[in-house]
């Protein structure tokens, strides 16, 4: 990529038209602001606005799908349920093709791509959104084969990653698309196959109580959610067949004025009532409990990995009883108006060539100005910008302060998708006045578990007592908090 003094015509493309509005507001904010016009489909609208990438003078159009372009189908003669044996549809020929409701969006493509040099994609950094692009570029580069395609890659609606994602623009993955376009087929081959067997084999075998004429139920077969089904009912099948078999322990209680301590049998339980009984007896006719052993160790309670998906999922379901779907919506809002980073990753590591903690002290410590290298510029003050929260505040402040000694790179939980960060804020709120509680809560769930995340481990003192009555072992164990740490912001 070389600049040049003749302005070139540059087609972006993002995935949803939020995205589009918000990356061309970043863009148009030192270029005095962008144009706005309609596009062949009223939701997808078309930025207009001046830019320069690398030296190349470019007038940028910008525009957005919604979510995937194209479907894909079987041909027209095996798409009804009776034209094939469902066993035909392995082999069956498929073809992709943009739907009836997504023709106005190829039209927009279509026309503006004519009259561009470039076409810049700005979908999703992940196997989806790179399936995604490649649908644009094929809708792109049927009216204009000479297009020059480039990929920006990011992980954060904010001014700081889209700059340095335009300045950086690669090469589309094409891998990572195949793989999508096979999980696709995949899908349809054997969805399409079992739901047509099963519903025209089981449908007459049983009374099904359904609402609508038995005639249009379609028993639904689905690659991820039949097995998983199997996983619930095999289950719920051993829970039915258990069966309760009665067990006797014995514990024993000092009390003192400092609390009641329960010592536990250290035999754990015993089926036979009969020697449970005699046992039990001998201990209470023994009037002396010897300490066996006093045993101190330090314990240490590390910091959560950094937030992946998954975790951001079964934490929000647990604090605060959200569902999947919601913790998702929610998320996806505060990943368009750039509060937190791209929500859907597999990703618990931060990259080890990222030294988060030089980081951060380089945004503190030097102002911003183009002298500066790209991992100053980089420099993402996330914690700086926490400490003026009136919660959580204080404990950023002590993580920023080299006396107290709080900071350490996060530890990694093994997983990387090679597409996206874990998930964490990317801009400071003390709260939105058009946020639900649901939109707050997850926001500081996210900004408390990312301080956590790169905090060191909470210290703790546990002390084991082992003490003998009548010849049998009974245990307590006792925990205290040495450096409670990042178990504050928790």
């Amino acid at each position: 990529m070389s600049g040049g003094s003749r302005t070139i015509r540059v087609l972006n493309v993002a995935e949803k038209p939020s995205v589009a509005k918000a990356v061309s507001g970043i863009l148009s904010k030192s270029q005095g602001g962008m144009r706005v016009r309609e596009g062949r489909s009223r939701f997808n609208k078309i930025f207009e606005f001046g830019y320069n990438i690398r030296g190349q003078q470019c007038h940028m159009l910008f525009t957005s799908v919604t979510g995937h372009l194209m479907e894909l189908d079987f041909e027209d003669r095996y798409r009804k349920w009776h034209s094939c044996d469902p066993v035909d549809l392995y082999h069956a020929p498929v073809r992709k093709h943009v739907p009836e409701d997504k023709l106005d969006i190829k039209r927009t493509l279509e026309e503006e791509a004519r009259k561009c040099q470039w076409l810049v994609l700005w979908l999703d950094c992940d196997r989806e959104g790179e399936n995604i692009a490649f649908e644009v570029v094929e809708v792109c580069t049927e009216v204009n084969r000479h297009l020059n395609v480039w990929r920006a890659r990011f992980s954060a609606l904010i001014e700081r990653e889209i700059r340095e994602s335009v300045e950086t623009l690669g090469r589309p993955n094409p891998l990572f698309a195949d793989a999508v376009d096979a999980r696709q087929e995949i899908d349809l081959r054997i969805g399409a196959s079992f739901t047509r067997f099963q519903t025209m084999l089981l449908k007459d075998a049983f009374h099904l109580d359904v609402a609508t004429d038995d005639r249009n139920v379609v028993l639904s077969y689905g690659p991820c959610q039949f097995p998983t089904l199997g996983f619930i009912v095999e289950r719920y099948w051993e829970m039915q067949s258990h069966e309760p078999e009665e067990f006797w322990t014995i514990n024993c209680t000092h009390n003192s004025d400092e609390g009641t301590a329960t010592f536990n049998w250290m035999r754990g339980h015993l089926f036979d009532y009969t020697c449970a009984v005699i046992i039990y007896e001998m201990c209470v006719q023994e009037s002396t409990a010897t300490v066996m052993q006093v045993k101190q160790q330090e314990k240490l309670k590390h910091a959560p990995h950094p937030l992946s998906t998954i975790e951001l999922e079964k934490r929000a379901s647990r604090y605060f009883r959200m569902s999947s779907e919601q913790t998702m919506k929610v998320a996806e809002d505060l990943y368009q108006t750039g509060f937190i980073s791209y929500p859907r990753t597999e990703t618990d590591c931060f990259s080890p060539r990222t030294d988060l903690h030089m980081t951060f002290a380089l945004a503190l410590a030097l102002p911003s100005d183009k002298g500066q290298n790209p991992a100053e510029n980089r420099a993402n003050a996330i914690v700086q910008e926490q400490q003026e929260h009136p919660v959580w505040g204080s404990y950023a402040q002590r993580l920023l302060n080299p006396v107290e000694g709080l900071w350490r790179n996060p530890s990694g939980g093994g997983h990387d998708d090679k597409a996206h960060p874990p998930i964490h804020p990317t801009k400071f709120s003390g709260g939105e006045s058009g946020w639900s509680q649901d939109h707050h809560r997850l926001y500081e769930l996210v900004v408390r578990h990312f301080l956590a995340c790169v905090s060191k481990p909470a210290v703790g003192a546990e002390t084991t007592v082992e003490i003998d009555i009548a010849g049998e072992l009974f245990s307590t164990c006792g925990r205290v908090i040495i450096e409670v740490r990042f178990l504050t912001c928790l």
